[in-house]
């Protein structure tokens, strides 16, 4: 609102914002910011805007009509190896290596970490409570206040190896007062944004991730990780505080890798299938030829008591057709017969 659409609408009265109007506002925003996302998002504002006022009769139509204006199109964001997550926690430094693996293995958003107190640390549990959220204002300065969404209020159970990272961190690292902050920086005051930029760009680097890396995508490659060792949708959303599915479903990553796991591990299970209904899967098409003359239809019977006697009748030609197994020649129920005995 403040940077994309009060500079070009703020001079104007409602019914001023036309449709031209806006196609040029939109225009210029995407040639001059690039952010196709944010700009995606802007727009559906401005509609959420005008729908209001048409409700309220103070337009009498919305006008923001562009097609697929309002749709976003982000690329997929890019994820971190179990080696990469270790060596970016190693070159961040003992400070903010628990910083990095919450990210990564909680996963908690960096505005979620920044909240983080003493209490809300569960040692036996090996877990932290999500509780509230303090993102930081163009000034520098932290905002405590409510988490993102109500379901971002959790417990987030952490992996059992970070018990001795919570451990050390509380010891050396936290504010010392009983509800202190978890991560400050090294002059005990709340961590700013560019001073931890400045470090994590280093860490990135030495890592050998791209700059595109950002350390939300950490946030990514948790959750990727999670799904890809059974985590269900659900679990996804518990895990992320996401209250909707759409939003739970941007971290349902699937690599080459997991899709020959995937396929791999169908094999096993249908193959388990089949030995269990005593099919074996090399003579699996033998075993749907071998029914017995005994067990020919009612049908099939006649079919072959007149053909044995009349092989050149109308009847015997009809059967042929109808039931090949009923041939004196060719007693064998064919795989392909099942739809026709029905």
């Amino acid at each position: 609102m403040r940077l994309h659409i009060l500079p070009t609408f703020r001079a104007w009265d409602l019914d001023e914002i036309t449709s031209p109007r806006i196609r040029t506002w939109l225009a210029e925003r995407l040639s001059t910011s690039g952010a196709a996302t944010t700009i995606a998002k802007a727009y559906r504002l401005l509609k959420a805007i005008l729908e209001t006022a048409v409700e309220d009769e103070l337009i009498r139509r919305n006008t923001c009509r562009i097609r697929g204006a309002g749709k976003e199109s982000a690329p997929e964001r890019p994820t971190a190896t179990v080696e990469q997550v270790d060596a970016l926690a190693e070159a961040m430094g003992p400070r903010w290596r628990l910083m990095v693996y919450i990210a990564a293995y909680g996963p908690a958003r960096p505005e979620e970490q920044a909240g983080f107190r003493r209490l809300d640390v569960d040692l036996e549990a090996v877990g932290v409570w999500v509780r509230r959220a303090a993102p930081e204002l163009t000034t520098g300065k932290r905002a405590e206040g409510p988490t993102k969404s109500e379901a971002g209020k959790r417990f987030i159970v952490l992996p059992p190896f970070m018990r001795k990272d919570l451990e050390g961190h509380l010891k050396w690292f936290a504010e010392n007062e009983p509800n202190g902050l978890l991560f400050v920086g090294e002059r005990g005051a709340p961590f700013r944004r560019s001073s931890f930029g400045r470090r994590w760009r280093r860490a990135r680097t030495k890592v050998g991730l791209p700059e595109n890396f950002r350390f939300y995508d950490l946030r990514h490659t948790g959750h990727t990780l999670a799904t890809q060792s059974g985590a269900t949708l659900k679990d996804t959303m518990v895990r992320a505080g996401q209250s909707s599915e759409r939003a739970a479903l941007i971290y349902q990553h699937s690599t080459l890798e997991r899709q020959r796991e995937v396929a791999a591990a169908l094999d096993a299970r249908v193959r388990e299938e089949r030995a269990r209904a005593g099919i074996a899967l090399a003579s699996s098409g033998q075993a749907a030829r071998r029914r017995p003359a005994a067990a020919l239809t009612a049908q099939e019977v006649d079919c072959t008591s007149r053909s044995a006697d009349s092989r050149s009748s109308p009847w015997s030609a009809w059967c042929m057709k109808r039931h090949p197994a009923a041939s004196p020649e060719r007693r064998v129920l064919q795989p392909s017969h099942a739809g026709m005995l029905r």
